[in-house]
């Protein structure tokens, strides 16, 4: 099952299933991913079944839906800042090569024989996949922001002013709620555009922090259930309605070099991200990226991720937007 949040022609929130590519069915007896999620941690009850019990006989067209601009991101929670967002990287193969190679030069110019980000990938094609019982190796980690950072689908994502680079970074992300004891409890999963700055990066590694605090899109639509092994994908960059950049993609734990299972438990293992009620959206990684291939995204651009396993595509245009910097004044 995949569900969508939406506004009604009225106004008012909504969920609906996914009935197919034209059509939904909205849930009755609920506005939000969120409200649904509380309710089957109160009830005790799986989210797909919760979901199935609510269908309605109403349909709707769900393309008018977009055309009408009243698609929602699939998950939100009502006070921003009890939403986060993060990430881990170096999880697929293709990333690890075009990132290995921004970072293969140190000072003088010179070619390393393995470069921190390739050591790190090593690390996690040894022990990313511990067997049961074990732990795994860590994986790369980073802050991405809270609900605020979240950009609806067919919503433009806005870029700062001071970044020197914009690019898509197509990736799954999970969904989560905690329950009231602290216990992370996945919703489900959705197909990412995870925004970062990779000339910034470039620059220096330690800057990936900088470079990924931009915004981010996901959705439209939540898979609920478990994630597949074998994900197929296709990104792409659209410039005056022509096609300029477009590659497939592989994802999944089949085509990863850590589990599902070991991401999460590095993840969740700190306290800070187990408060009661808080939602957590951690994106699992990229396999490809344009900037690998010297593409350089302008505003205008509109983003297109899609694989068949979540329904329909992500899109998103991109807009570089005004940022001054802020003065601080001493109290």
């Amino acid at each position: 099952m995949r569900l969508i949040q939406f506004t009604t022609e009225s106004g008012q929130r909504a969920v609906g299933a996914v009935v197919d590519s034209n059509t939904i069915e909205q849930l009755k007896d609920v506005e939000t991913v969120y409200q649904l999620a509380q309710r089957a941690l109160e009830n005790g009850t799986g989210l797909e079944s919760l979901a199935s019990s609510l269908l309605s006989d109403q349909r709707l067209d769900y393309q008018k839906i977009v055309d009408e601009g009243r698609l929602l991101a699939p998950i939100d929670h009502p006070q921003a800042t009890q939403l986060m967002v993060a990430g881990t990287g170096l999880t697929h193969l293709g990333s690890a090569d075009t990132r290995a190679a921004m970072h293969a030069q140190n000072s003088s110019g010179k070619q390393e024989e393995m470069t921190d980000t390739m050591k790190m990938f090593k690390m996690g094609v040894e022990g990313g996949k511990p067997a049961n019982g074990e732990a795994g190796v860590q994986p790369e980690w980073f802050y991405k922001g809270d609900g605020d950072c979240v950009v609806d689908p067919e919503q433009a994502i806005p870029s700062p002013s001071f970044a020197l680079d914009a690019g898509e970074e197509p990736e799954i992300a999970g969904i989560y709620i905690n329950d009231q004891e602290g216990n992370p409890c996945r919703i489900g999963f959705a197909i990412g555009n995870e925004l970062s700055d990779h000339v910034t990066e470039r620059q220096n590694y330690l800057y990936l922090a900088h470079s990924k605090l931009r915004h981010c899109s996901f959705g439209p639509e939540l898979l609920l259930g478990e994630l597949p092994a074998h994900i197929e994908g296709t990104s792409r960059i659209v410039r005056n309605g022509e096609v300029i950049w477009e590659k497939n993609f592989l994802s999944g734990e089949d085509n990863m070099s850590h589990t599902i299972k070991n991401l999460e438990d590095h993840h969740f293992k700190y306290n800070a991200f187990c408060r009661p009620g808080h939602v957590q959206v951690h994106f699992f990684g990229t396999a490809t990226l344009s900037f690998g291939d010297g593409i350089k995204p302008e505003a205008g651009d509109r983003f297109e991720i899609e694989s068949a396993t979540f329904g329909r595509a992500l899109r998103n245009p991109l807009k570089v937007v005004e940022r001054k910097i802020p003065r601080v004044k001493a109290l």
